[in-house]
């Protein structure tokens, strides 16, 4: 196990295993690719969700989400603390939890939840106002989860608003 405090440029996946809020904070192996794991972390959210879409109404996806965005405050809490990074970028639980909030309520189609997937990482890379403030503001597992709800909410505000203007 790795001390509290001790800084982890890049875990391993001996790492992950070490501890059950490793493997949720880095999204089951999806934080450990060597490029772009917030990429890797929104894939995964995205083969989950494409399963639970098709399988369970929207608010059961949307449970599913909350439910997994109290899991990774306590799971990116713990993590955090472990690697001495609080936000360290393999932690990708965040970007799985929001993104599956996206797809529980977007279209079910190709061609919207493609768009949801290039709005989301362009917000989350970005973080427009407010995002990196509440980033800034926060800190700990509630910190790193929390900026990522509203990249998805940017995300879903910007399909409805593209969905209005093109459908009428």
């Amino acid at each position: 196990m790795i001390e509290s405090g001790m800084s982890i440029r890049r875990p391993s996946a001996a790492f992950m295993a070490s501890h059950p809020a490793h493997s949720i904070a880095l999204g089951f192996g999806a934080g450990l690719a060597p490029f772009g794991p917030g990429t890797a972390g929104t894939l995964l959210a995205w083969l989950i969700g494409g399963f639970l879409v098709v399988s369970f109404p929207a608010g059961v996806v949307l449970a599913v989400a909350a439910v997994g965005f109290v899991i990774g405050i306590w799971a990116c809490e713990v993590t955090g603390r472990h690697l001495g990074v609080p936000d360290h970028g393999a932690m990708v639980w965040d970007e799985v939890v929001a993104f599956l909030a996206i797809l529980a309520i977007l279209p079910p189609d190709l061609p919207w939840q493609a768009a949801g997937f290039v709005l989301f990482r362009f917000f989350d890379i970005l973080k427009p106002p407010p995002i990196r403030w509440l980033e800034r503001r926060y800190h700990g597992g509630f910190g790193v989860m929390v900026d990522d709800l509203l990249a998805a909410g940017y995300t879903l505000l910007c399909l409805s608003m593209a969905q209005r203007i093109f459908s009428g």
